[in-house]
């Protein structure tokens, strides 16, 4: 039986790939080529879905050995993931065309949704009691 805190890994992927799915679906209804982009949907997703179980799966392990500083490892990790995103981002921003403008919407919208499930997952597990 999965544990409570391993469950939101399950969530975390349901949640990104209904996101996934739906980002698809806008480039598919709004006739946006991506065969251009310097990064894929697909690999910017999956980039991301382990940049965020990485730094979960380090919290539980942090939550585990002392609860005080959960929310200070959560800080630095997400520190960590956007100086990271910041190099990934780089050869995009380098890019002057009208394409990699709607890439870099892409990019950023990828980037703070997990964010967002980043920080909900983290609070339901500051939430937990010992």
């Amino acid at each position: 039986m999965l544990s409570k805190n391993y469950k939101l890994f399950f969530y975390l992927l349901c949640l990104a790939l209904g996101a996934y799915i739906v980002h698809k679906a806008v480039f598919f209804f709004s006739e946006i080529g991506t065969e251009n982009f310097h990064y894929s949907l697909e690999l910017l997703y999956f980039s991301f879905f382990a940049i965020s179980s990485l730094l979960y799966l380090i919290l539980l392990v942090v939550k585990k050995k002392n609860f005080e500083i959960v929310g200070m490892a959560f800080l630095f990790g997400t520190f960590t993931q956007m100086l990271l995103a910041y190099l990934i981002l780089q050869p995009i921003l380098k890019n002057k065309t009208g394409e990699s403008d709607v890439e870099k919407v892409s990019f950023f919208i990828t980037f703070v949704l997990f964010l967002l499930f980043q920080t909900l997952l983290t609070v339901r597990l500051l939430n937990q009691k010992r």
